[in-house]
């Protein structure tokens, strides 16, 4: 009878496990409302988005805040990105830095292939502004192919000692310029395979003074371009010239010179090596490595350099349509 009387007391449903419920309910607590059972169903595990927001506030750095905000997003890292996005991106991105960088320009002071020529392997393990500020000199000196080959060296090493590494540097532009006098009449000739047979004349050389002098399209794959586009995920590659091969299959062959000036223009102003203004970077949209730098805005903009912060250029002669401050001559105060 008080089996009877207890099932009469209890219906069927109170008998049942509730959601979320880790023990039977005593006769006591089945007499009770059922109200407490609510918050018991509310209790569940956080969201995906919610775990990854919570263990990114435990985090000093905005750039962990991201990456995990970035990292709850299935739509990202569920799936590889394929080949056609991957291409499409690559091209939305040149397009948009088009925009930011309509004046994109070479950053060497030159009025002939000669003087790019040279000025460009100068550039190797230094700045354009540098080199900028030390060609005025040499090229007073030596105007030409002929009036280089014949120099003393010992002269030519003190105009361009501020460069760095000016003793090797002398070997080298005092030899291109033998082999230009004589084996191309003292001009600088048009072609990749002859501009690469010059003394310390390599592809990344040649194709900057093709590009630029000639209007012969090439790909300038310098410390700049090659970290991009890693970081934008269009190639794995780490040799130059294998980077130049892929980036060549993604874009078609008239934006190559352009495409070069402006990666590195970004990677001057804004995508640095150590540490990236992604807080003030215009493609943050495009880019899978959006996270590894600043991303406060404010304290982006403190990174910013040349005319995106404000300050000079690298050219002491820079074209019309350049937005910023032309750069000071050497002995400047």
């Amino acid at each position: 009878m008080a089996e009877s009387n207890d099932r009469t007391v209890k219906p069927k449903k109170s008998t049942k496990a509730r959601p979320g419920a880790t023990a039977a309910a005593t006769p006591t607590e089945a007499a009770e409302p059922a109200a407490p059972a609510k918050p018991v169903t509310r209790a569940k595990a956080p969201k995906p988005a919610t775990r990854a927001k919570t263990a990114a506030s435990d985090s000093a750095t905005p750039a962990t805040v991201a990456a995990s905000a970035n990292a709850a997003k299935p739509a990202k890292s569920a799936k590889p990105e394929s080949r056609l996005a991957m291409v499409r991106r690559a091209r939305r991105i040149n397009r948009e830095l088009a925009e930011v960088y309509s004046y994109a320009h070479p950053e060497l002071d030159f009025r002939n292939p000669f003087e790019l020529l040279i000025a460009t392997v100068l550039s190797a393990q230094t700045t354009d502004l540098r080199v900028n500020q030390t060609t005025p000199g040499l090229f007073a000196a030596y105007p030409t192919a002929e009036d280089l080959a014949a120099a003393d060296p010992e002269k030519v090493e003190e105009l361009i000692r501020p460069t760095g590494f000016f003793r090797a540097k002398t070997k080298s532009i005092i030899g291109l310029s033998a082999a230009l006098r004589d084996n191309f009449g003292g001009q600088v000739p048009g072609r990749l395979d002859d501009l690469v047979s010059l003394p310390g004349v390599g592809r990344k050389t040649a194709f900057v003074v093709l590009g630029n002098a000639f209007g012969v399209p090439g790909i300038t794959v310098d410390t700049h371009f090659m970290r991009l586009v890693r970081r934008w995920k269009l190639t794995e590659q780490d040799d130059p010239v294998k980077i130049e091969a892929e980036i060549a299959e993604i874009f078609p062959k008239s934006e190559w010179t352009m495409l070069s000036h402006r990666v590195i223009f970004h990677g001057r102003r804004i995508c640095h090596a150590r540490k990236p203004a992604c807080g003030a970077c215009p493609i943050t949209h495009l880019c899978p490595a959006y996270g590894e730098g600043e991303t406060d805005p404010e304290k982006a903009k403190k990174l910013l350099k040349y005319e995106m912060g404000g300050f000079p250029g690298q050219r002491l002669n820079p074209p019309a349509d350049y937005p910023g401050r032309p750069a000071p001559p050497l002995d400047a105060s």
